[in-house]
């Protein structure tokens, strides 16, 4: 039984379904295995417990 984890920011409930639908099945079709057979795990991360180089995700300011 494969195990997907996805580490990702708060998504709503709709956000999470579509991402497992989509996962699940495309691992499925891969892997050729029963779409019942892949577990996803969804862990959501605050932006403020996240580092991208030496600056926390919560502090990065977008680029235009």
């Amino acid at each position: 039984m494969p195990v997907i984890t996805i580490d990702a920011p708060a998504m709503s409930k709709k956000q999470k379904r579509e991402l497992v639908r989509s996962f699940a099945t495309t691992a499925s079709q891969v892997m050729n295995l029963p779409v019942s057979a892949i577990v996803i795990i969804i862990r959501e991360v605050e932006s403020e417990n996240v580092g991208v180089g030496d600056i926390l995700l919560c502090d990065h300011k977008p680029t235009e």
